[in-house]
């Protein structure tokens, strides 16, 4: 053992030294002088692990210069994990190398705070700020997929059921074992989110310890810089070199739940305050007595469909050819535009938003009004006990409580239609299918009362492959007919990976829905038949643009001319395609609208 003869002491550092956690056998006063300086080198470099140098004879002390490589490695990528995660944007539209090339005052603010904790609770500190760390990534990601889809950031407090309604979608478009694969992926990258920043900061703030003095240094020349970055207004590509977003985002999530919470209380109190909501149903809908009135939604016909230059063509003659040929069957059409409550999915707030006259942009305001009595369109004709009042949802495949908030008498959800087809991804059924089997089941029997119906027709609904077609009606039969149909169509994953293949199938989804509503109005409709169809929102950005408007179209068809005489002052275009110019209201707006054209006089029955 006579080369153990000298031993060389380790540099002292500030409060963290190089002997941290150093096993037994391994402190310095073990260390042979003629070690070779890469082993001890290469150890110190390996600041994230607190283990200290490792044993003459480990694979670091034969490869010093792989050691080394390691241990710069691993930090660099540490330090790139922490300040991608402080620099994340939550929007889309910022993912740009511009955003990552800033200095973030919350890191250095961070620094300096480790930097003056001692050894325990500075360990405490890094882990607890890496894992926030992970858990603000993980949400400001979320909000990039919620602006994708719905147009809008993720709300932390209503918005985790989404995430359920999504894996369903998934499991429709993909199938299930496609699902599966997913659902382990984002398991996964939930535990790295809060895992691996934690990890990092942990193994920064220790690099820190040991190289105090130079730690020190560098965090007061970030924190000049930013100071004078701030105060300069110094840019790169247009965005502040200086940053404090990860504030700014948790300031706003702060913000925003408080104004979630105060909201609810809010709208509550606004749901409550309804004019219509005490008037007896003889005065509700004078004007329509004796009408078959269907209202009708087209899942995501939105104005992109009418107006975007791919999209549009094929629709516009769909609905110039729609209004000639209604037209020649007796009707006639004016239509307008909505601007709805929802973007890209969440389609009840839609439908929620026309019929009840209140504006439901979440999930609250959707539990709220309809855990109560507010008056809809729907239940106003149930109130006046003139109408017969149903529902044709193919979209619901379970228990759906809400049928009673709309006042309807029966709902046919897809378990009741009776439908032996083949599903097309999300949608249960083609549209063509569930207007025969509403023919079938309701409005070709004969009734005491005329009928009002509320009818979804689901096939325009996201991924938009594979899609059916239109077949004569005398061969719709049992849904059958559609396996053939459905075996013949593209799949979603081929139509997906490329933006516009995704666009043109959702312009072809539209015109199939809207051929199958104008040939059953054309085919079954009669003297008493009062239309009103529209988009419950626009499809998703992928479809629609960044910067699309949340318009929808919306039509009245009648035959009666005395239907459409009711709303000559609406302004809205002749036909069933609204013009640029037609008025555009609030979808909120309709419900009091169309009572009062319709003959509703709002408040109580005059007293005698």
């Amino acid at each position: 053992m006579s080369h153990f003869t000298r031993f060389r002491q380790l540099p002292q550092e500030t409060e963290a030294t190089a002997t941290e956690d150093l096993p037994p056998d391994s402190s310095p006063e073990n260390l042979p002088e003629h070690a070779p300086d890469g082993a001890v080198e290469a150890e110190a470099e390996n600041e994230g692990t607190d283990t200290g140098t490792a044993p003459p004879g480990g694979w670091r002390h034969r490869h010093p210069a792989a050691a080394r490589a390691v241990a710069w490695t691993t930090t660099a990528l540490a330090g790139a994990l922490v300040l991608v995660t402080l620099l994340l944007p939550n929007d889309p539209a910022r993912l740009t190398p511009a955003e990552f090339a800033r200095i973030p005052v919350e890191g250095i603010a961070g620094a300096a705070l480790l930097l003056l904790l001692p050894r325990t609770a500075r360990r405490m500190a890094a882990v607890l700020a890496g894992a926030g760390l992970g858990l603000l990534a993980l949400l400001d990601l979320l909000d990039i997929g919620f602006v994708e889809v719905l147009g809008r950031g993720f709300n932390v407090v209503f918005d985790w059921a989404l995430l359920g309604d999504g894996a369903s979608f998934l499991q429709d478009s993909i199938g299930r074992a496609g699902t599966i694969g997913v659902e382990i992926a984002a398991v996964l990258l939930v535990l790295a989110l809060l895992v691996l920043p934690a990890l990092a900061v942990l193994r920064l703030s220790n690099l820190m310890a040991r190289h105090g003095a130079r730690a020190t240094g560098t965090t007061l020349v970030l924190g000049t810089a930013w100071v004078v970055s701030s105060a300069l207004g110094v840019q790169i590509a247009g965005a502040p070199v200086a940053s404090r977003s990860t504030s700014d985002l948790v300031q706003a999530r702060v913000d925003g739940v408080n104004a979630t919470l105060k909201d609810e209380r809010t709208f509550a109190k606004e749901a409550a305050n309804d004019p219509y909501h005490h008037t007896p149903g003889s005065r509700l809908l004078t004007g329509l007595r004796g009408k078959d009135v269907i209202f009708t939604f087209i899942e995501s016909y939105g104005r992109s469909a009418v107006q975007d230059p791919l999209m549009a063509p094929g629709v516009d003659a769909v609905l110039a050819k729609g209004t000639k040929r209604l037209r020649a069957a007796g009707y006639s059409a004016r239509s307008g535009w909505l601007t709805s409550a929802t973007y890209g999915g969440s389609s009840w707030l839609g439908h929620s938003t026309f019929l009840s006259g209140l504006w439901i942009d979440n999930q609250q305001r959707y539990r709220t009004v309809t855990a109560g009595d507010h008056l809809t369109l729907t239940s106003a004709f149930k109130r006046t006990g003139a109408w017969r009042t149903v529902g044709i949802m193919p979209g619901v495949t379970k228990s759906w409580p809400e049928g009673t908030f709309y006042g309807l008498d029966h709902v046919y959800d897809s378990r009741e239609l009776g439908y032996k087809g083949p599903k097309f991804s999300w949608s249960t059924m083609p549209d063509q299918y569930s207007l025969a089997a509403f023919e079938r089941l309701e409005h070709g029997k004969p009734h005491d009362k005329p009928l009002m119906s509320e009818i979804i027709l689901t096939s325009s609904h996201n991924p938009w492959a594979p899609l059916p077609r239109t077949i004569g009606w005398d061969k719709v039969g049992d849904g059958s007919v559609y396996n053939s149909i459905e075996k013949a169509g593209k799949h979603p994953v081929d139509v997906w990976q490329q933006t516009d293949k995704v666009r043109t199938e959702y312009g072809k989804s539209i015109q199939y829905s809207l051929n199958s509503l104008i040939s059953y109005v054309e085919k079954y409709g009669n003297k008493n038949t009062v239309l009103v169809f529209l988009g419950d929102h626009q499809p998703v950005a992928k479809v629609s643009g960044d910067h699309a408007s949340r318009d929808v179209p919306v039509a009245v068809v009648a035959h009666d001319p005395d239907v459409l005489k009711r709303i000559s002052d609406w302004g809205w275009t002749p036909g069933l395609n609204p013009g640029h110019q037609a008025p555009v209201w609030r979808m909120d707006a309709f419900r009091n609208r169309f009572l009062s054209a319709y003959g509703s006089h709002p408040g109580p029955a005059p007293s005698r």
